[in-house]
């Protein structure tokens, strides 16, 4: 039975990163955002539920992302229908990766597991942070958002300091070596506890 590792962090603190570190370490490695992709992909499975209630979402056989945004801002009570049809599609897609997985840990990357209650499902859960002023950064030199965006996401986030009260490890990303470390330490411990099982 594969240990599973929720790993969480808010925006910009690093975690796709980290979710790299824990791949490098032999761990398999499930991507909430990676899933939702390939759902919304053409061909995906939620295409077909999706163009059955927002046709004007799907576009060349696709769900485009940007018309799902202008609807949700229009409405922002349609974000809580899509939800309801893509979120029990992503917890199919995860429970498939989990089955054919081959590593005695795995990560399971999602952004808003406190938020979306999924910690309960996991054996532990990592929690990745960073200092404010470095968030911040991160967020604006990747050049894709606003800075008014970047606080709109994060107010809808629950607080950095909340995360890590509730987090079994944390890993801070002030440098990709700290964080490496940290990350094999975690791995560590967690195969050393395996293997006492």
């Amino acid at each position: 039975m594969a240990f599973w590792l929720g790993l969480t962090g808010s925006i910009g603190m690093g975690k796709s990163t980290t979710a790299k570190m824990f791949a490098a370490e032999g761990c398999a490695v499930w991507d909430a955002d990676a899933a939702v992709h390939r759902l919304y992909a053409e061909g995906g499975l939620a295409v077909g539920p999706m163009s059955e209630a927002f046709p004007e979402a799907v576009i060349a056989g696709a769900v485009s992302r940007e018309r799902l945004k202008e609807m949700i801002g229009a409405d922002p009570a349609t974000l809580n229908d899509i939800e309801k049809i893509v979120h029990p599609l992503v917890a199919a897609d995860r429970v498939n990766f989990a089955e054919s997985a081959q590593s005695d840990i795995i990560v399971f990357d999602i952004p808003l597991l406190f938020e979306g209650g999924n910690e309960g499902k996991m054996d532990a859960v990592v929690v990745v942070t960073a200092d404010e002023e470095t968030q911040r950064a991160r967020v604006l030199e990747r050049g894709t958002m606003s800075e008014t965006h970047f606080e709109t996401i994060k107010a809808k986030q629950m607080p950095d300091v909340e995360k890590r009260n509730l987090a079994d490890y944390v890993v801070t990303t002030d440098t990709l070596e700290s964080a490496e470390r940290q990350v094999k330490a975690i791995v560590k411990e967690i195969r050393a506890g395996l293997n006492n099982a």
